[in-house]
């Protein structure tokens, strides 16, 4: 089966139209998210290519095919990452300002700020005095660089 567009997500629909129907799965690292074109194996062996019309990425609870009574949907592997919680807004430039140099992504979850781990990051909070924990956590999309060059 070939898949050209995700059909909604499953966070937009109700609970009467989840009601009797079988999800299965299709579990990808978050950073397969962004991967238009892939080919992929469902939690019951079935095997998919996904083939994407549309320029977009993948995000957690997407459905990729649903009828009456099936539906597949994709799911995220958890990611090994640090949970960055300043206590104000002084910690938060100075940690933003040390991972921008880095050209590290990080995401964003209420206060807190996740980035995939790094030793040498975690030694930097440290030394910083900054609160963090290193926890495995599903992030719901990836984590994506943003193109840039310090030549003029």
């Amino acid at each position: 089966m070939i898949i050209e567009k995700v059909v909604t997500n499953i966070n937009q629909l109700s609970k009467d139209e989840l009601n009797g129907r079988h999800q299965e799965k299709v579990f990808l690292e978050s950073a397969d998210l962004v991967k238009r074109i892939q080919r992929v194996k469902t939690d019951h062996g079935r095997e998919l290519g996904i083939r994407l019309k549309e320029n977009r990425e993948l995000k957690a609870g997407d459905i990729l095919y649903m009828d009456d009574h099936n539906m597949i949907v994709i799911d995220v592997l958890v990611d090994d990452l640090l949970i960055i919680r300043p206590r104000n807004i002084h910690e938060m430039g100075t940690v933003a300002h040390q991972l921008g140099n880095r050209h590290l992504p990080a995401q964003f979850e209420a206060d807190e700020m996740l980035i995939q781990y790094d030793y040498l990051v975690e030694e930097l909070l440290r030394d910083l005095d900054v609160p963090f924990n290193r926890e495995e956590r599903k992030v719901t999309q990836a984590f994506r660089h943003i193109g840039h060059s310090h030549g003029a």
